[in-house]
């Protein structure tokens, strides 16, 4: 049986090396999906499960040319590629959403 490197970064530390971002940093998220009630707090209360800091209040809302779907943007505190990919796959399981960028 071999013995893990010592000298070998953990997983996360390795994963945020392979990265273009640095984190900690801002980092915006486009989420679009139907204009319906209730939309925007439950892509916010996704974000806040990964960036607790997160202000709501910072949200940006864009409407379609026809009305029909509703862009949000939202910044936060990105810290780690696992949060972000976390957050990805959370807000894109989302029933109300259908794009995430």
């Amino acid at each position: 049986m071999s013995r893990p490197d010592p000298s070998a970064a953990p997983a996360s530390r390795a994963s945020n090396a392979d990265s273009l971002i640095e984190y900690p940093c801002q980092f915006p998220i486009k989420v679009m999906g139907h204009r319906a009630d209730g939309f925007v707090e439950a892509i916010t209360a996704i974000v806040l499960r990964f960036d607790p800091a997160f202000n709501p209040a910072s949200v940006e809302l864009r409407d379609s040319s026809t009305g029909k779907y509703l862009g949000i943007t939202l910044t936060i505190v990105a810290t780690s590629r696992q949060q972000l990919d976390d957050l990805y796959r959370a807000l894109s399981g989302h029933p109300m959403v259908k794009v995430v960028l």
